[in-house]
């Protein structure tokens, strides 16, 4: 049997289908078991255990309806015989009737149950892990039993006495406003004596950390990584962390999928549904002083900037990562 993946399109999202994947190499353990990813997060599909070919697809390279359609296309030498459709989007659906595969599978969003074969209903209230599995859980009559987010990487560094930052995020209201992050990084700097740090971030985010790091105390042990690593290699530099403070974002899962301690800042996002899926290791914090709290929203409409993440208390934040640190 041969089968293929469509995986879901955002980093974060990603890393929670990880359990999806394993599920599946469980259920069809003989099973060819390949994956349709975005270029971009290619590196990050290359760390899921249990697949055996990779399908990068560009949007650049194959924009609109058609161009979906033609990248399906191109797949139908390979004769899948399952098409498991994790995305909600029309043009995902599309891709999967362009293989030809015998059976696509999928939720039965955006007006695509003539395009797929078997249509099911999304379950509300699910964690983002668990929604994914369902899929699977519907299709074949039978409960997934072991629910695994994990990334594997070939080789970890050497574990040293540094914390990973990532106060970014793609959702301005999950972001970390300039000022608190300053303010934050100087009392980590100031409590953790010896302790290094390093801001992670995308190139576009390289500003942002560089307003960061303006006036910043004790900068001798602050690296700023912004731009400098794709993601197999963030995953790398995370692996020799003692702990990773992030924002609600895509290296939160990240963190969390490897098993390193992850203090976890959520603002606008709804920890049920997306925080990172592993309780060990893993402290969500959130101020929840306000009303709006959680809006899902990528942008704050009532404050203009996330007030919510700027309301969470450092007392809290310094407690959490001392835990960490002192038993690790």
């Amino acid at each position: 049997m041969k089968i293929l993946v469509r995986l879901p399109n955002w980093l974060g999202d990603v890393v929670m289908s990880t359990a999806f994947a394993h599920a599946v190499r469980e259920t069809y353990p003989d099973a060819q078991l390949d994956v349709i990813v975005k270029k971009e997060l290619s590196g990050i599909a290359e760390l899921i255990p249990g697949l055996d070919k990779i399908h990068p697809f560009s949007k650049k390279d194959h924009s609109g309806l058609s161009g979906v359609y033609r990248f399906g296309k191109s797949l139908r030498a390979e004769k899948y015989d399952l098409f498991f459709c994790l995305p909600d989007s029309l043009s995902s659906a599309v891709m999967g009737w362009a293989t030809r595969a015998k059976k696509r599978i999928g939720f039965g969003k955006e007006g695509r149950f003539f395009l797929l074969s078997n249509n099911y209903r999304k379950p509300a209230n699910l964690h983002r892990t668990d929604e994914y599995l369902s899929l699977l859980e519907q299709f074949t009559g039978n409960k997934a039993e072991v629910r695994i987010v994990g990334l594997e990487i070939k080789q970890r560094g050497k574990k040293e006495d540094l914390v990973v930052l990532n106060f970014n995020s793609e959702a301005v209201s999950r972001r970390m406003p300039v000022d608190k992050g300053r303010s934050l990084l100087n009392m980590l700097t100031r409590t953790f004596r010896t302790t290094r740090f390093a801001l992670v971030g995308s190139p576009k985010e390289k500003e942002y950390i560089g307003g960061l790091l303006v006036n910043a105390e004790h900068s001798n042990r602050v690296d700023n990584y912004a731009g400098q690593t794709n993601l197999p290699e963030l995953c790398r530099l995370m692996s020799t962390a003692r702990a990773v403070l992030t924002t609600d974002s895509g290296p939160a899962h990240l963190a969390n999928a490897l098993g390193v301690p992850t203090v976890v800042l959520f603002g606008a996002g709804n920890e049920k549904n997306t925080a990172p899926y592993n309780k060990d290791h893993l402290n969500v914090i959130r101020a929840g002083k306000l009303e709006c709290e959680p809006c899902v929203r990528n942008t704050c409409k009532l404050y203009g900037i996330p007030k919510c993440m700027q309301l969470i208390d450092e007392i809290e934040i310094i407690n959490a990562l001392n835990f960490y640190l002192n038993h690790a």
